[in-house]
C-alpha cells in the first residue's frame, strides 16, 4: 500500500507546488493541501489497521514524506509530523485510541513534545498546565499530544510523560511569523488546568523501553519499533526531500544560465558548479541510503520478535542527524554557487535553502548531541536518552 499512496501523492505534486508560496505567506498550508492528503491516505501510512490505518513500511512512509518535501517543504512537514502521530497513538491505551478514532479515522493529531507541561497526580488521572511551542499543523488537528512533568509533593519532578489531550481542553495562539517552515503553522498549545484521565497518558520511559499499552491490540512490527528512530525520521525526511527538490531546481534553471562575471560562458560548462552537483547528489544519496538501510534493520528485527540492540538505535540517530547536516551542507553549497539569483525570494532554491535550515534546528536534529552518543556508546559507555 506504500507504493499507492505514493502514486497517489505524484498526482498531487504540480498542485502542491503551485501553492508553495501561497503556504508560506499565509503561514499555514490550505486546507484543500490536507484534504488531498487525507484521501491519499499520507496519514494512515502508520496509523493501526484496526482503525483503518495501513500500517506501512517506514520506508515507503518517508519515502512520500521526501516527495511532498520537495515541491513544498511546510507541506512535507505537516504530512510527516501529523502523519507519524498515528503511529504514537497505536501504542497508548485502546480506550485513548477509541476515544480519537471510535466516530472519525481520519481524526488528525498535533504535539509539542517539550516537557514544558506541569501535571499534578489526581484521582484518576492528572491536572495539567502550560503553553508549549511548536505544534506543526495543529490548526488541522482534533488532538494533541504533549510532554509533561510530573509534580511530586515537594514540588520537583518525579517523571517525564506524554499526554493526549483533546480540542476542547486546549487553545492555539497564533504566533508563528518565521524565516523557514512559514506554512507549518506551528503555533502555541495554552492549557489551563484541565484533567487528563490516567489512560491518556504514556511513560516517555516506556516508549524508550520499545512498551506500550497499546502494544496488547496493535501486534504488528511497527508498533515495537524505536520512538528514537521513528518520530526523528520524520523531521530529517522533510529537509532532505526539501533539499532534493531544491538540487532539482538548481540544476534546471542553472543549466542554461550564461555567467555575466568571471569571464562570462555557459554556467553548465564550469567545472566548479560541476563539482558543486556532484558533492550535493552524492550527500543526498548518501542520506536517504543510510537511514533507509537502517529502517529496514530495524523492521525486520521487529517481524522476527527479536531484540533490538542499543548499537543499531545509536547508529539510527547518527546516521538520522547526519543525514540533516548533509542535505543542509548540499543545499549551502548549491546556495552560493547559484549566485545573486538565489536571493530572490520565493524562488524554489531560495525557499529550499530557508526551509531546509529552519527544519535542522529542531531539538532531534541536535548534530552534536546525538554524535556523542553514539560515541559513548562505541565506547561502552552507558547512554540514557528518550530519542535513541
Amino acid at each position: 500500500m506504500g507504493n499507492e499512496v505514493l502514486e497517489s501523492v505524484r498526482t498531487l505534486l504540480p498542485g502542491l507546488a503551485d501553492r508553495a508560496v501561497a503556504a508560506d505567506e499565509a503561514r499555514r498550508i490550505p486546507e484543500r493541501t490536507v484534504r488531498e492528503l487525507v484521501d491519499a491516505g499520507v496519514f494512515r501510512m502508520l496509523q493501526p489497521r484496526r482503525y483503518g490505518g495501513l500500517e506501512s513500511d517506514p520506508v515507503d512512509f518517508y519515502a512520500v514524506v521526501r516527495e511532498i518535501s520537495a515541491v513544498c517543504c511546510s507541506t512535507g512537514w505537516v504530512a510527516s509530523v501529523l502523519g507519524v502521530h498515528p503511529w504514537q497513538l497505536g501504542l497508548f491505551a485502546e480506550q485513548a485510541q477509541d476515544e480519537v478514532w471510535g466516530d472519525d479515522r481520519e481524526t488528525l493529531v498535533s504535539s509539542a513534545y517539550a516537557p514544558v507541561g506541569r501535571l499534578t497526580p489526581v484521582d484518576g488521572g492528572y491536572r495539567l498546565t502550560g503553553r508549549w511551542s511548536f505544534s506543526s499543523g495543529c490548526e488541522h488537528a482534533e488532538w494533541v499530544l504533549l510532554g509533561a512533568l510530573v509534580v511530586g509533593a515537594q514540588g520537583r519532578p518525579v517523571d517525564f510523560l506524554t499526554v493526549l489531550v483533546p480540542r476542547s481542553d486546549y487553545r492555539i495562539d497564533d504566533v508563528w511569523d518565521v524565516v523557514g517552515l512559514r506554512g507549518t503553522a506551528s503555533n502555541d498549545i495554552l492549557v489551563d488546568d484541565t484533567f487528563v484521565p490516567a489512560h491518556r497518558v504514556i511513560r516517555n520511559y516506556e516508549l524508550a523501553q520499545l512498551k506500550g499499552p497499546g502494544q496488547k491490540v496493535n501486534r504488528g512490527p511497527l508498533y515495537r519499533l524505536p520512538f528514537g528512530a521513528i518520530f526523528t525520521s520524520a523531521v530529517t525526511a522533510p529537509v532532505i526531500g526539501a533539499v532534493s527538490g531544491g538540487f532539482e531546481s538548481y540544476v534546471a534553471l542553472m543549466k542554461e544560465r550564461v555567467r555575466l562575471s568571471l569571464g562570462g560562458g555557459r554556467f553548465a560548462e564550469d567545472p566548479f558548479a560541476q563539482v558543486a552537483i556532484a558533492r550535493a547528489a552524492s550527500d543526498i544519496d548518501a542520506t536517504v541510503l543510510q537511514m533507509d538501510r537502517n529502517l529496514r534493520e530495524l523492521a525486520e528485527l521487529a517481524a522476527a520478535g527479536r531484540e533490538i540492540p542499543m548499537e543499531l538505535r545509536l547508529r539510527t540517530r547518527r546516521d538520522q542527524v547526519r543525514g540533516t547536516e548533509r542535505a543542509v551542507a548540499a543545499i549551502d553549497l548549491l546556495f552560493k554557487t547559484a549566485g545573486g539569483h538565489s536571493l530572490r525570494r520565493g524562488n524554489p532554491i531560495e525557499r529550499a535553502w530557508r526551509d531546509a535550515h529552519a527544519g535542522s534546528v529542531h531539538v532531534a536534529n541536535d548534530v552534536e548531541r546525538a554524535l556523542a552518543m553514539y560515541g559513548r556508546g562505541a565506547f561502552g559507555l552507558a547512554v540514557e536518552d528518550n530519542l535513541v
